[in-house]
């Protein structure tokens, strides 16, 4: 007996069914195997470190008694030289290398690697004066004083400067903890910066420079280097009530990969800026840190139809992706 028009025959549907099962099985075989490869390569990679920093920890731990030692009574002055000194002597020493080559396009090599092509070459002078002067402001009026602010609140969770240092896998938890609240809280404050009525107050300050450099990662306004850039990773070392030695090599690491996202350059074997480069030309694409957000609320959707997306990775060799991976031709009029 013929089925009724527009039904699936039996057998036809049968073979649906089959078909959609065995896509089902082969999916979980591959992300199964994926993940099984993942954990595996996780727990020899981890195991390596672990030794590593084993061997190594009983000589951290006695520079840290040693210096224990030298400011004991004065633990807060260690703090505040740990939490605040060292991650500026990163930022300082990596965005004044890379003021040299914005300033004077030497060495020449690099200019290869610049993502706006044709921008900043040479920097404004006048420009990047009120900048840094701008960066200036923010660490030692803003950035100092909620740094020393930040001590007695940690302290309610346990003593920062306590004696013995941190294991390395918890360490490693610390970090993935302070990476994800600084997503979270990066992403929403910084879109509700983009509102129309914030953006123009305060946001339109870091936009100035629609190609950044590296220095400009904290040029903003006050509000906005509070909001954005100093509590989304402020929240975290508290949440973990987490060591100096953590919250030292947290907030460095913080300062260096904002520096890299803002400057200018797609450079090998480092973390790709393409991301917050193309949200500096853009304006309303690419919010995020990890792109996470972004990916969930669809706010990279025109980026991820750009070759500045297929540009996105770790450059693994020496050849610039702007010329393996160029831009399609602009249309002449």
């Amino acid at each position: 007996m013929k089925g009724k028009a527009g039904s699936v025959p039996h057998n036809e549907k049968q073979k649906q069914e089959g078909h959609i099962w065995g896509s089902m099985r082969r999916t979980a075989f591959i992300l199964g195997s994926g993940l099984l490869l993942l954990v595996a390569l996780w727990n020899s990679v981890t195991w390596h470190l672990q030794r590593f920093w084993g061997a190594s920890g009983y000589f951290w731990q006695a520079q840290w008694e040693r210096l224990l030692s030298t400011f004991e009574g004065k633990e807060w002055l260690l703090y505040i030289l740990g939490a605040t000194q060292v991650p500026v002597l990163f930022f300082w020493t990596v965005s004044g290398l890379l003021l040299v080559v914005d300033t004077t396009g030497k060495p020449n090599f690099i200019s290869r690697y610049r993502i706006q092509v044709g921008k900043n070459d040479p920097v404004d002078p006048t420009k990047l004066r009120q900048s840094v002067h701008m960066v200036l402001f923010n660490q030692l009026v803003i950035s100092f004083p909620m740094m020393v602010w930040l001590y007695p609140i940690l302290k309610l969770g346990g003593d920062p400067c306590r004696r013995e240092l941190p294991t390395f896998h918890w360490f490693l938890l610390e970090l993935a903890v302070f990476t994800l609240i600084e997503e979270v809280l990066f992403y929403y404050s910084h879109r509700l910066l983009h509102h129309p009525k914030l953006y123009k107050k305060i946001h339109k300050k870091h936009h100035e420079w629609t190609a950044p450099i590296g220095v400009i990662s904290l040029y903003a306004h006050p509000i906005e280097h509070v909001v954005s850039n100093m509590l989304p990773a402020m929240v975290g070392p508290i949440v973990m009530g987490s060591h100096l030695s953590s919250i030292t090599i947290w907030f460095s690491l913080v300062l260096i990969i904002t520096i890299i996202s803002h400057c200018g350059y797609h450079l090998p074997f480092l973390p790709s800026p393409e991301f917050h480069d193309y949200h500096h030309l853009k304006f309303n694409q690419c919010y995020g840190v990890l792109g996470v957000l972004d990916h969930l609320h669809g706010t990279d959707t025109v980026f991820k139809q750009t070759k500045a997306y297929e540009r996105h990775m770790i450059l693994l060799g020496f050849t610039p992706l702007s010329e393996s991976i160029p831009d399609p031709p602009k249309k002449m009029n």
